[in-house]
């Protein structure tokens, strides 16, 4: 009895194990208006999330700020409907509304009870927010004043100092240089006819990514997808950015800082979302700083010497490369010598690979990690909607484990010297050794 008990707890957890990484079935189509739709049913719980993703990220600025403060409006009132009634209308059913943005899309999201009364209330306020914006030019002017106070703030903040160095010094005149929510002197200045414009031209159903997830049937995820996107503008064609300068100065700038600690960074163009290196260097990165304690920069810095509480390495994949950037936070008089050894570690990355070792830990922690990526449908709409806006395959999730376990050191090894030169790379230093911080500029190496 006692063994027959054993076995059928035993092929129950395999069962779990199984539906714990089974990844979820992806449907696609395009809605009568042009938008592209992603679409997982599941009936698991009573609960409808969904996203609309548009290309109106920060990038896409005519005037630095209009493309954040747009996306932030939306909503704050729309189709006779005050920012109160937007508000009290979903938190009356219990529904989320909200959204992100970013360099290169901008995103509303819902995420509401399935059954029919509080849906159809939350996509109503949703649909009318994103199709029928009011823009009104009382909010206008105060949600002006207290971004205008949050810049303010984040110049002093060396954090913020440095992100805003580091992109500039990374991107030059590129578009993602510019700071993701925008600069005072440009802010200052946002029309109503501004976002207006900003709008018309970027907010299109035939660049648009429905994602919708959860307790709906085929035939109504249709229904939910042509109501929210029937009404946006028509688009004349694709904006297309510019292409990003691969090949960057070495840069090296010292900002002055009160701060007791020197915030360090250190980068250059890495890769985008489509890069057929994608596996390899995010595998890699995974063993140079992006695995916690388990990194190669984290046991240098940190577990070895002391210089540094955290250091970090990550890829930021956009629609054209995104940015490299390792990261580290360090007392100033300690400071050259992190930024000596995060080089030299790197450098010897970049030279010789990973070890066998450490790329078996590598797929261990990655793929074992992988059902935790997919265990909520708001994290299996967020990579709906990643899937959609940047063209992936649909099997992407289904092909994500094994492309992890193929991923050898020659791989990484190769991607990795033709993606990274460490002796090309801009490096921001703010809070600098104060014999060698200067207060603007920077210097060539």
């Amino acid at each position: 009895m006692f063994v027959k008990a054993e076995l059928i707890c035993v092929a129950a957890l395999c069962c779990l194990t199984n539906l714990a990484l089974a990844t979820p079935h992806i449907q696609n189509w395009q809605s009568a208006s042009g938008a592209k739709v992603l679409f997982v049913e599941n009936h698991d719980i009573p609960m409808l999330d969904v996203a609309v993703s548009v290309p109106a990220g920060s990038s896409f600025d005519a005037k630095s700020g209009v493309a954040g403060m747009t996306h932030h409006l939306l909503d704050k009132g729309a189709a006779g409907l005050s920012e109160d009634d937007i508000s009290r209308g979903m938190a009356d059913i219990g529904a989320q509304f909200g959204g992100s943005f970013d360099q290169d899309r901008a995103s509303v999201s819902l995420r509401t009870l399935s059954s029919v009364a509080e849906r159809n209330q939350a996509l109503n306020i949703m649909a009318q927010a994103l199709q029928q914006p009011a823009f009104p030019e009382a909010v206008l002017i105060r949600e002006k004043v207290r971004l205008i106070s949050a810049l303010k703030e984040a110049e002093t903040q060396p954090e913020s100092i440095a992100d805003k160095a580091f992109q500039k010094a990374v991107y030059g005149a590129h578009p993602y240089a510019l700071p993701v929510s925008g600069e005072i002197v440009s802010v200052e200045k946002i029309t109503l006819q501004d976002l207006r414009d900003f709008y018309a031209a970027h907010y299109n159903a035939s660049r648009a990514v429905v994602a919708i997830m959860g307790d709906v049937t085929r035939a109504q995820a249709e229904a939910i997808a042509e109501q929210l996107t029937a009404q946006l503008p028509v688009s004349d064609g694709r904006i297309a950015l510019p292409a990003v300068t691969m090949q960057i100065p070495a840069i090296e700038q010292r900002i002055a800082h009160p701060a007791s600690q020197s915030h360090i960074l250190i980068g250059a163009p890495g890769m985008s979302r489509s890069d057929p290196d994608y596996f390899p260097l995010y595998v890699g990165n995974y063993i140079l700083g992006g695995g916690g304690f388990v990194s190669r920069l984290m046991n240098e810095v940190r577990e070895k010497r002391g210089l540094a509480y955290s250091v970090y390495s990550y890829f930021m994949p956009l629609k054209q490369p995104g940015a490299f950037q390792i990261g580290l936070q360090t007392k100033k008089e300690q400071a050259d010598e992190a930024l000596k050894l995060v080089r030299n570690t790197l450098t010897e990355f970049i030279a010789q690979g990973p070890t066998e070792k450490e790329l078996r830990a590598a797929r261990q922690n990655l793929v074992g990690g992988f059902a935790l990526r997919i265990d909520s449908n708001r994290k299996i709409l967020d990579y709906l909607s990643v899937i959609g806006f940047y063209d992936l395959p649909l099997t992407y999730l289904d092909d994500f484990t094994a492309r992890v376990e193929r991923v050898t050191v020659a791989q990484i090894r190769d991607a990795f010297s033709r993606h990274i030169h460490p002796q090309a790379m801009a490096t921001v230093i703010v809070g600098a050794p104060e014999a060698q911080a200067e207060n603007a500029g920077g210097k060539n190496q």
